[in-house]
């Protein structure tokens, strides 16, 4: 069964106000897009009730790009179909029929949204049947086999086997912007972690070799740069002004003898709230965090 198109959900998003959730789904697709512009993947996005639809011919490597984009907490590669409960058992069996061997078991996890003729637990049991009739497989609630997730929203339904986990967060730039000076790839991780929370980030950089990691980091993660190559906090200070800088981010943790010294020399160079995301990070879990996210091999 090859699927048609890719469910996108979102956590915090879905919390906001009406008017500010539509603001954070508009940037949400619009990062999406950019994205697959770059990767030249051809796509078309539907948003209903909640959730988006990615429609592509380009299914994994698409799904690869979502779980790079921030704001985005789970995708599922699915098949869609109608609402009618025939049509909904008609597609479970065609897929199910495809996976399940000789003695293996399976569960049907049904969500509904909308007003339809039936319950949840009605489709569970309807589908259910018809998939052991065909299959011979047998039922397992607890440690199936297979697990197929069916999503009924309105007029349509969603098939799907598996929630992809994504970084979550928040859209990038949804946000205020924060500057990072970059002398270290710490705060490269360190600004990560504010532009999963959705924060378009200013960076400062003092030598060509952090430029270039971070140049290659920011492509992986579809962060359009804003780079600086400068030394002077004269110059620092300007570029605060011009990109209306609301905070600078840091690397230091609590294991930094410094890091109130410095924390207080650079409110007081900057004037601007100093936001250290690492304080409370090991040496060991930045550095695994760092590999997880691609900044080190």
């Amino acid at each position: 069964m090859e699927h048609q198109l890719i469910i996108i959900r979102y956590g915090e998003i879905g919390l906001k106000s009406k008017t500010t959730r539509k603001y954070f789904e508009k940037k949400l697709i619009k990062n999406i897009k950019n994205a697959f512009k770059k990767e030249k993947i051809s796509n078309m996005i539907k948003i209903q009730m909640g959730r988006i639809y990615v429609y592509t011919n380009e299914i994994n490597i698409a799904v690869k790009v979502l779980q790079k984009i921030f704001g985005i907490i789970s995708v599922s590669p699915a098949v869609e179909t109608k609402s009618n409960i025939d049509l909904i058992a008609e597609k479970a069996v065609e897929i199910l029929k495809e996976k399940i061997k000789e003695k293996q078991s399976f569960a049907l996890r049904v969500t509904r949204d909308g007003k339809h003729e039936y319950t949840s637990q009605d489709v569970a049991v309807y589908v259910g049947d018809a998939i052991v009739k065909n299959t011979k497989a047998k039922v397992n609630l607890t440690k199936p086999d297979h697990t197929l997730y069916i999503e009924i929203r309105g007029k349509n339904a969603f098939l799907f086997e598996e929630k992809i986990p994504c970084q979550g967060g928040l859209p990038l730039g949804t946000q205020g912007t924060v500057l990072a000076i970059v002398e270290k790839q710490e705060t490269i991780l360190a600004a990560w972690y504010l532009m999963r929370r959705g924060c378009n980030i200013v960076f400062i950089v003092t030598n060509k070799t952090i430029e270039k990691t971070l140049k290659n980091f920011l492509k992986k993660w579809f962060v359009e740069p804003q780079i600086f190559f400068i030394k002077s906090n004269k110059k620092i200070k300007e570029i605060i002004l011009e990109k209306q800088c609301e905070a600078i981010v840091t690397n230091h943790t609590i294991n930094d003898n410094n890091f109130i010294n410095d924390t207080k020399q650079l409110k007081k160079q900057f004037k601007l709230p100093v936001l250290q995301p690492l304080i409370t990070m090991n040496h060991d879990e930045i550095q695994k965090k760092s590999r997880e996210i691609g900044l080190l091999r």
